[in-house]
């Protein structure tokens, strides 16, 4: 809600947030549709200019496919701040290369490309080492350096927080830094295997790799979803013993279940941390939050964050930190925001838990390895997790009903008028009012 996005406001004060200035438009005047918010729970489906070069770096994407992410709820729901009426919503898309700044040298039109969720510089210390994530260079939001002491990089279409770029749920992205911030994708692959290279797949391998997943550990996932899904699979890879997923979702839980997950519904178990003692005899290894703060769990939660008093709640993290064994490691690839209340810092002192904030997933370091080392040679299939597919035009609706997870919605391929026919075992594209009751 946009009561617990004002917590920190309200806290703080007024600390005016520096936004990106305005880009230039095509001069032939050119509209595209594009997904928009305009308050809680009200994004519409837009006509907005398309953009031109701005910056001699710049790279002008024509989107052949976007998604939508289940971080970008706390974006519908306004609960992360600094949004402002008509910003343009999508961090996760690819498509092919339109027109391009003169600086760039290693992209041509008609490219096919992914786009990095994250924009780095590609020159600052952290991109150096490939942790684009960490950019020093490309966020100017006052307010996120004054919360957190630093800033992440700029991300597109998540708010002014994270630097105010126009994202990618739209039919053309202005993409700055374009060689470093693009990735070229041979042909023969369809676009659905390729996608969530722009966040989904490096994300969730982030957890498994940061988190420090070893040959012969059992693992428990808090969260089910496409991230969760994938970072079990990625667990397994990295040669976990066994993976433990938690969560309350049926169709979830037996997908888990079919690829060999064991599982436990906490709508089902009310003490989590109880079930995977029984389970695991002294507690698990690793245990990885890809949940969300979004949802309490409890009347308690939920009555603090309606009240302003936290903007995030600390259930699944202390169910982990109870669930570990002494000397266990908690990672959390949960998209947290602000401030908790609860935390059970005893637990975690006294067991020497290790508790890791992965951070958001340093794109540039993982996303070539992924496509050339699991994609292309088949050991690694993303398809498995899309659900639907849908065109650009139903993207406010296609909010609604992902919010409500109505018709089994999970992973979205959503199509503009660029895209190419869905790939082999794929969803063919439905209109949601055809799924979602």
């Amino acid at each position: 809600m946009q009561a617990t996005a004002n917590l920190v406001q309200s806290k703080l004060g007024e600390y005016p947030t520096v936004t990106q200035s305005g880009y230039k438009n095509r001069e032939d005047g050119a509209t595209m549709k594009a997904l928009a918010w305009f308050g809680p729970e009200d994004v519409r489906v837009i006509d907005a200019p398309i953009p031109e070069v701005t910056e001699a770096d710049d790279v002008i994407v024509k989107v052949t496919g976007t998604t939508i992410c289940g971080s970008d709820l706390h974006l519908y729901h306004g609960e992360i701040l600094a949004l402002q009426k008509g910003d343009i919503l999508g961090h996760e898309f690819m498509g092919v290369v339109d027109r391009i700044g003169p600086n760039v040298k290693n992209l041509k039109i008609g490219q096919r490309v992914v786009a990095s969720f994250q924009i780095s510089c590609g020159k600052c210390s952290y991109c150096q080492k490939k942790l684009s994530s960490f950019c020093d260079n490309t966020n100017h939001s006052s307010l996120q350096n004054y919360m957190y002491g630093t800033r992440d990089a700029g991300f597109f279409g998540y708010s002014h927080f994270t630097g105010g770029f126009p994202g990618g749920q739209s039919e053309y992205v202005r993409v700055p830094i374009g060689e470093v911030n693009l990735l070229p994708i041979p042909d023969g692959i369809s676009d659905e295997k390729v996608i969530y290279l722009s966040d989904v797949l490096p994300t969730s391998y982030h957890s498994v790799v940061d988190t420090g997943v070893e040959d012969g550990d059992t693992v428990g996932i808090w969260g089910l979803g496409p991230i969760g899904q994938c970072a079990a699979r990625w667990a397994k890879l990295k040669g976990a013993k066994r993976v433990i997923g938690i969560d309350q979702v049926p169709e979830r839980l037996a997908l888990a279940e079919a690829h060999g997950i064991e599982v436990v519904d906490f709508s089902k178990e009310k003490d989590v941390p109880k079930k995977i003692h029984e389970m695991v005899p002294g507690g698990l290894d690793v245990a990885l939050d890809c949940g969300t703060f979004h949802e309490p769990k409890t009347l308690l939660h939920r009555g603090m964050k309606t009240l302003m008093l936290e903007t995030d709640v600390p259930e699944v993290v202390n169910e982990m930190i109870v669930s570990v064994r002494k000397m266990g490691r908690c990672g959390l690839i949960a998209a947290y925001a602000g401030f908790t209340n609860g935390f059970n810092i005893g637990a975690l002192m006294e067991k020497g838990v290790r508790l890791i904030g992965n951070g958001q997933a340093p794109v540039r370091k993982y996303w070539e390895e992924i496509l050339n080392e699991y994609i292309i040679p088949g050991k690694f299939d993303p398809t498995f997790m899309i659900t639907h597919r849908v065109p650009i035009e139903d993207m406010d609706k296609l909010y609604a009903a992902f919010d409500q997870r109505l018709g089994g919605v999970e992973k979205v391929f959503v199509e503009t008028s660029a895209s190419n026919p869905p790939g082999p075992g794929c969803p063919p594209t439905r209109r949601v009012n055809e799924w979602a009751n």
